[in-house]
């Protein structure tokens, strides 16, 4: 199969992707506290994230408590982690889906078409992983950045962007390029077939005129 080498830079950046896309589920440093104005405790650090918040003390110490209640949560932490999950959940199927799809690979048999498809439907999921990704990753930057300049909000309260939502920015960005890839090969392949294997029909007719004229002129100087 043609341009191998695309199909293991793209599965190799959607393996990436998804690691990047595990961490920044896990990680707590969704949001980090700032330290503006009066709020010059630096010996003591907040971190809020999806499922956890953690303090760290002195940088020595941290402390890390889960959240007690699912019901009580904002709506938006919610649908941060609901999209979160799926994203995690739609990159794993994609790499096992592209894995499948590697030329190496027998399970589907040798048909470079059907393993051209894999890895398109590989590629197409993993850009769908990254949509999932930004999403939550950007509302809650928006909520933060909004908080931060409301003079309404107690200093105290204000929050900036944590080190996750670089990082799930980051994955983004890697696993649109991985799908991309994936469904440039696809696309080249189907390209390929088509050159390869062109539809019969158009040559036929051809060939019959060619020999009825043929016939003709021989019947002709036959006569003649």
């Amino acid at each position: 199969m043609a341009f191998y080498p695309v199909q293991i830079a793209g599965l190799v950046l959607g393996f990436l992707g998804m690691i990047g896309t595990l961490a920044t589920t896990l990680l707590p440093q969704w949001r980090v506290s700032a330290f503006i104005g009066s709020n010059i405790i630096v010996f003591e650090r907040l971190w809020e994230g999806l499922w956890m918040t953690c303090v760290r003390q002195a940088r020595v110490r941290l402390q890390c408590k889960f959240y007690s209640s699912l019901l009580a949560l904002p709506p938006a932490l919610e649908a941060a982690r609901a999209l979160m999950c799926v994203a995690v959940a739609l990159s794993l199927i994609a790499l096992v889906i592209g894995i499948c799809g590697m030329k190496q690979i027998q399970c589907t048999g040798s048909n470079e078409r059907t393993k051209a498809y894999l890895l398109g439907t590989s590629g197409v999921l993993f850009i769908l992983t990254g949509i999932f990704v930004l999403i939550p990753v950007s509302w809650t930057a928006n909520i933060i950045i909004r908080d931060f300049y409301n003079p309404a909000i107690n200093i105290g309260r204000k929050r900036e962007l944590g080190a996750a939502l670089f990082l799930g920015w980051a994955s983004t960005a890697v696993l649109f390029i991985g799908g991309s890839l994936l469904c440039a090969f696809c696309c080249c392949n189907r390209k390929k077939q088509r050159l390869r294997y062109p539809a019969p029909g158009h040559f036929v007719p051809h060939t019959d005129k060619r020999r009825n004229v043929t016939m003709l002129s021989r019947t002709s100087t036959s006569y003649v």
